[in-house]
């Protein structure tokens, strides 16, 4: 996996992030979600290298990536403390502005760097989220059933991370493992093996439940937006329509230059569905044949021209394993 890249180690002055780089091009940076790495992207990246410079991170507390202490108040593992790591990265890598696409718990990082640091983001992808005070403050029934493990994660320590060291695969992965492939899951369960890992992703939900809550609910009292073009994409297979009906209606309360479409397969998009068959009339206005795979998210770095084809559908390929 990853032919061609180069595997990283980046101070940002508040932890060690892990990346892969590749390719040469307008700069992409490329945040998975939990409990997973870079490696997420791995089916992703090597067809956006062709055209960009692709950055695939390892979040702070994540994979590779150090575990630094935590505070009372969570705010190491903020989200607005991961966005400080993302600038630091880039502007090491001599991009001082690029574009961004985040899953799952990388969305809530991405979405975050774009409020705190507009004038670093060029455009925004955010992958099967609402976000996080929008899911807190709309929080009824089938939110705590479904994503119980919001809560629970939130709560103080050393609850979860008692519970969850007593059998971690039953609970990051009890679903169906055959979506990934062999070696990205192996790195995965490696990773939920690891006790600092879990600390470390656990802090982060606590920190979700509390500072990033407050960021967002600030910014919307406030009536900061996000300014560039954003991308939202969100798996039909997964539970965002049942719980808010049109996720794109949610995001225009935030975003001022919005598209987006929902996609049918599970929650691990770049895993399940790397792949999308447009219409005809799309390769001409690719820069190169063949460059359709992966293309929802090409359009972050500007690589076609003209208007953006109509989105097509793409047929499910996996059962729905939730992360979130």
């Amino acid at each position: 996996m990853f032919e061609g890249f180069e595997l990283r180690s980046f101070d940002t002055g508040e932890a060690t992030i892990r990346a892969r780089v590749g390719g040469s091009g307008p700069p992409v940076l490329l945040l998975h979600g939990h409990p997973q790495t870079h490696v997420m992207w791995h089916l992703v990246a090597p067809v956006l290298a062709r055209e960009l410079t692709v950055v695939a991170a390892d979040l702070r507390g994540y994979g590779g990536s150090s575990k630094p202490p935590s505070t009372p108040d969570h705010e190491p593992f903020s989200k607005r403390a991961l966005a400080r790591d993302h600038v630091s990265l880039m502007r090491e890598l001599g991009f001082d502005r690029f574009s961004v696409a985040g899953h799952d718990r990388g969305g809530y990082s991405a979405y975050r760097l774009a409020l705190d640091h507009p004038e670093r983001v060029e455009r925004l992808a955010v992958l099967d989220i609402v976000p996080a005070g929008e899911a807190w403050c709309r929080a009824d029934t089938r939110f705590m059933l479904g994503w119980w493990h919001w809560a629970f994660l939130a709560q103080p320590a050393p609850l979860a991370e008692r519970l969850l060291a007593a059998d971690p695969e039953a609970y990051y992965f009890r679903g169906d493992r055959t979506i990934f492939h062999p070696e990205a899951l192996a790195e995965y369960l490696a990773a939920i093996h690891d006790s600092e890992t879990r600390r470390a992703m656990i802090e982060d939900y606590r920190a979700n439940a509390t500072l990033d809550r407050a960021a967002d609910d600030a910014d919307r009292s406030a009536g900061r937006r996000i300014g560039c073009p954003t991308l939202l994409l969100w798996a039909r297979g997964d539970d965002l329509e049942e719980l808010y009906g049109d996720p794109l209606a949610v995001w225009r309360d935030w975003a001022d230059d919005l598209q987006g479409r929902g996609l049918d397969c599970g929650h691990y998009l770049a895993e399940e569905a790397p792949e999308e068959t447009e219409p005809s009339s799309c390769a001409s206005s690719l820069a190169r044949p063949g460059l359709a795979r992966g293309r929802w998210i090409q359009v972050l770095a500007r690589v076609t021209e003209g208007p953006d084809p109509p989105p097509a559908r793409v047929q499910p390929n996996a059962e729905i394993c939730t992360g979130g």
